[in-house]
């Protein structure tokens, strides 16, 4: 299956923002529109995205501010900031926020979309050598055995990374006990036992505890599956 790329573009100019939403859709991106900063914090903090475009000035919650809590959250997430001005103290600002890169406006279309693509490219590449996994602000750390939520870690046992594991590599999908019983614990699925039901309570307890945004959903008759609301 083809990439596509998902983006939250945070822009309050209404024009602006229908503009770069359409033209990047014809590219081949999926772009997701937040029209204030605190409506980008909520959207970031909610759903997955890819790339994030920045406006510097924004309602509520500016550019610089949003980068500055998006970086406490995902530090490997690609930000491109948005500026009418070019000026160094606002680059400055922006980069030691965690910005990686700057367009200033009014931009020619096709350089943003360069500028994009080589974000992802180097994104991309960066997560193939980080071996990490992520869903929302849940991330599942391979090398380190690790595994964080909202910046936060989490203890597992060795079976708790690998069931969470297997459901974030087939993030979406329904996997049903016999996959689990397969997959995780290498034994034929035993309908008398509960013992999946009680890890993925476990996980349960441990990744969505206090959080509105719950990952792990149960599908009756089927299974369960790890995306986001």
């Amino acid at each position: 299956m083809e990439f596509v790329p998902h983006l939250l573009l945070v822009e309050d100019e209404t024009k602006v923002a229908a503009f770069i939403k359409k033209g990047l859709e014809r590219q081949g991106f999926t772009v997701e529109i937040a029209e204030d900063g605190k409506v980008g914090q909520r959207l970031f903090d909610e759903r997955t995205f890819d790339l994030i475009i920045l406006d510097v000035n924004l309602p509520l919650m500016d550019g610089v501010e949003l980068a500055a809590y998006i970086r406490t959250k995902n530090t490997q997430i690609p930000l491109l900031m948005l500026t009418a001005l070019d000026t160094t103290a606002d680059k400055l600002a922006g980069f030691d926020a965690g910005v990686d890169d700057y367009l200033v406006k009014p931009f020619d279309f096709m350089e943003l979309v360069a500028r994009l693509k080589a974000l992802l490219k180097r994104a991309i590449k960066t997560i193939e050598q980080t071996n990490v996994l992520r869903v929302a602000d849940l991330e599942l750390d391979l090398d380190q055995k690790l595994a964080r939520r909202g910046g936060q870690t989490i203890d597992l046992t060795a079976k708790e990374f690998a069931l969470l594991e297997y459901l974030m590599r087939n993030r979406g999908r329904v996997v049903s006990k016999v996959d689990i019983a397969e997959k995780v614990w290498d034994i034929d699925f035993d309908t008398g036992t509960n013992f999946i039901e009680v890890y993925i309570n476990y996980l349960r307890k441990k990744i969505d505890k206090d959080t509105a945004n719950k990952l792990i959903h149960t599908v009756v008759g089927m299974g369960y599956t790890l995306k986001e609301k």
